[in-house]
């Protein structure tokens, strides 16, 4: 008798393990997308899975419902470990009923997002789905609601990782949106609250899946997604490299990596890579290269808002996040949109206990009648906010322009950077020595015989008397005007030194960000 019952809880397994069948698993193959099971022993360590509520099934008896089996409920819940490391998954599965959303299906993922936040363990969730299960009606809202409530409790205590593998619509894509990062597929994953079908009849426009809510437009165009791969396996990839960065909670720090770079090593590269014009654009991913252990640099959305660049380095094998303007577009300026990119990035650094460091090479915000209607005021302001809230190690390097309120908005020592350097090309005021000049200077230059001429000399006399580092450093703005070359040996000083550092703030509810 007990082996009848092992084989028939062995074929009842095997059963849950098909999903969908055969036919669906070979249509889900065909569209170049992985099942949710493949994706899963894809992500997590060889033989590491452990399932959980893998008999949970649904109990809706409407509109046919009850004749149809949905096994594992559309959806595979479970644990695991990254590189060692224990980490909480679910996986719609698309075979299974489209990998709908029910009321069951929901109470299995709320089950793992709270096991993650008990122990202490990043959720990451994989997206395939056709969207609410129709039939479930008001039970299958429910199940979004408990998940959304979940990932907000969760929000700051456990890193939450949302990936996008297929269709993910309507109040679905809610879920992704109130998590840390969201990773999408080009060509496969697709995020929208309403299709193309309804836009066409309720605005007109015509629009294709791909244009409204692919990969290429989440990542570039509307900031949503963080992250775009061009295949599933590179995801994967992408999302185990991710983690290395992360502690798995808001309690512990990164894991610390044994560095093969050294920790001394200078760069003659930076000595030379500021040009001799001021207004002549350099590559500011190249200093991060240059800074980081074996020149390592994992981008977070690189492709939005590109003036400002967001991403994780590892300095003597410790991660650091990096804020940097981006000379080469824009100028460097601050818009709505790179203040947006900013804020959040150190925002979810500051949760986990990743320290920052912020190169500025910033003009100015972007002005024009656009960024003033859109709310620059507001966005900007967002930035101020973060940078003043967050209580982990503060670095700053002002490599060459730091301009008005831009210079404060780049974590000045007036925001409470804990350690501020200065390259010798550093050039920090009110505004850009032209515009002073033509301000400051402007009846001695009208009233000049050669006007060019006494122009470019006052000019000369505002950089050499203001636009310097050396105005900031005599007033204990900036703490060392160093050598660009020991910029890397000077980071890793400096962070060593600020490990122990304790900050707090003013007990409150919570502050009033501006969003």
């Amino acid at each position: 008798m007990a082996t009848e019952k092992i084989e028939q809880l062995r074929a009842t397994k095997e059963s849950i393990r098909m999903g969908g069948g055969e036919k669906r698993i070979e249509k889900q193959h065909a569209k170049g997308k992985l099942t949710a099971r493949e994706r899963i022993h894809q992500l997590l360590d060889e033989g590491s899975f452990i399932e959980v509520d893998a008999f949970v099934e649904h109990r809706c008896t409407n509109f046919g419902m009850e004749k149809k089996k949905a096994p594992g409920e559309g959806v595979v819940t479970g644990y695991g470990t990254v590189d060692g490391r224990l980490v909480y998954v679910f996986a719609q599965d698309f075979t299974v009923i489209g990998g709908s959303l029910g009321e069951m299906h929901a109470a299995k993922i709320c089950k793992v997002q709270e096991m993650a936040m008990k122990v202490g363990a990043p959720i990451i969730g994989i997206n395939d789905s056709g969207g609410a299960r129709i039939q479930e009606g008001v039970d299958a809202l429910s199940g979004y609601g408990n998940i959304f409530y979940n990932n907000t409790i969760a929000s700051g205590v456990v890193p939450q990782i949302s990936v996008i593998m297929g269709p993910c619509a309507g109040g679905a894509v809610y879920s992704p949106a109130l998590t840390d990062f969201i990773f999408m597929v080009d060509k496969t994953s697709n995020m929208f609250i309403t299709g193309p079908a309804v836009i066409k009849t309720v605005t007109g426009e015509d629009v294709s899946k791909e244009e409204l809510g692919g990969a290429m437009t989440h990542n570039k165009v509307s900031g949503v997604a963080h992250f775009m791969t061009n295949s599933e396996e590179e995801c994967i990839n992408d999302i185990k490299k991710l983690i290395s960065f992360l502690p798995s909670n808001n309690m512990e720090d990164a894991p610390i990596f044994e560095p093969q770079d050294d920790m001394n090593r200078l760069s003659e590269r930076l000595n030379e890579i500021i040009p001799e014009n001021a207004n002549k654009p350099y590559d500011m991913k190249d200093v991060i290269a240059e800074i980081a252990d074996d020149g390592d640099f994992f981008e977070v959305q690189p492709y939005f808002a590109q003036n400002i660049i967001t991403g994780y380095i590892r300095l003597n094998g410790q991660s650091v996040g990096v804020i940097a303007n981006q000379p080469k577009v824009l100028a460097g300026c601050l818009d709505i949109s790179a203040s947006d990119k900013a804020a959040r990035f150190i925002r979810t650094c500051n949760a986990f206990n990743i320290p920052l460091l912020s190169l500025v090479d910033v003009p100015g915000f972007l002005p024009g009648v656009s960024q003033e209607y859109g709310g620059i005021i507001r966005h900007g302001a967002k930035m101020l906010y973060a940078y003043s809230e967050a209580t982990v190690p503060k670095v700053t390097v002002i490599l060459r322009k730091a301009y008005g309120g831009a210079y404060i908005a780049m974590c000045s020592r007036h925001l409470k950077a804990d350690v501020v350097l200065a390259w010798p090309t550093a050039e920090i005021a009110v505004m850009g020595p032209e515009g002073a000049a033509n301000i400051i200077f402007k009846r001695d230059i009208e009233n000049s015989d050669d006007a060019l001429e006494t122009r470019a000399e006052k000019i000369a006399e505002y950089r050499d008397r203001i636009a310097n580092p050396y105005v900031a450093a005599s007033r204990g703005y900036v703490d060392d005007v160093i050598e660009p070359m020991a910029t890397r040996q000077r980071l890793i000083s400096s962070f060593d030194m600020l490990a122990t550092k304790r900050e707090s703030r003013p007990s409150k509810k919570h502050g009033n960000m501006p969003l």
